[in-house]
């Protein structure tokens, strides 16, 4: 593998992690977002971009993501 390949699969590895991390933390809050995921698309950019897709949720779900927001950051 090169180099190169060797560091798209990192971050893809890394982008992975992190999006099952967030999903985690969500979960314990009482929180789903159906669509997340990491977005595949974006290995194909040079250099990789790495992005997670938040995705669509309901207004329930909105409103339960934004009370846990301000309690953060109180």
């Amino acid at each position: 593998m090169t180099t190169q390949r060797r560091v798209a699969a990192d971050a893809r590895d890394e982008a992975e992690v992190a999006c099952g991390e967030l999903a985690a933390v969500l979960k314990e809050a009482g929180i789903v977002l159906p669509s997340l995921a990491v977005d595949p698309v974006t290995f194909g950019y040079e250099p990789s971009r790495n992005l997670v897709e938040l995705g669509r949720c309901n207004v329930e779900t909105t409103r339960k993501l934004i009370a846990v927001l301000q309690r953060a950051v109180r």
